[in-house]
């Protein structure tokens, strides 16, 4: 019976969400990330208790930001510079550290969302430690050959799920 209950146990997992590279790459599909479809399969499908979103901050996206919070996503922020005449927030440092050492005890096991290659040795870490859960790729077509390597059974494709997580608009 116990050992019933034990399969049954929710794991208490975290999501960490490279918000720019999540972002920029559902907007090259030619469609919209719903926020709160987003945070609810998260919840529902891998037991993602926390989900953190990496982002640069400014100031003219407060609303965003707050509604984000609301919907509960534990926003991190990076200042940004312009740079070329565009808002520049890299967010990755952040990222790793709340992954791999703020949080890293509070977790059973974590998700990183990113196509960035930059994270490679934050995986390998991860998975050497039988902490990591899913890599969530935003583009399956579009990401680093470096997170090839890990491949199944880590992978998720964001891409895939059009159907589940896209915004659309409700006609009032």
């Amino acid at each position: 019976m116990s050992n019933q209950n034990s399969k049954n146990k929710k794991q208490n997992n975290y999501v960490f969400i490279d918000s720019q590279n999540l972002n920029l790459a559902i907007c090259d599909l030619g469609w919209k990330l719903d926020w709160i479809k987003f945070r609810k399969y998260l919840k529902d499908k891998f037991d993602i208790s926390k989900a953190f979103l990496f982002i640069g901050k400014i100031k003219k996206h407060q609303n965003i930001y707050d509604f984000l919070k609301k919907h509960n996503f534990e926003v991190t922020f990076k200042p940004t510079i312009i740079q070329d005449g565009k808002p520049k927030g890299n967010c990755d440092a952040e990222l790793v550290l709340h992954s791999a050492k703020i949080e890293y005890d509070n977790y059973d096991k974590a998700m990183i969302i990113s196509g960035d290659g930059d994270f490679y040795c934050l995986i390998q870490f991860l998975k050497e430690n039988n902490k990591l859960y899913k890599i969530g790729i935003p583009n399956k077509k579009k990401y680093s050959s470096l997170l090839k390597k890990f491949r199944h059974p880590f992978f998720l494709y964001l891409s895939d799920l059009k159907d589940k997580l896209e915004y659309k608009k409700t006609k009032k």
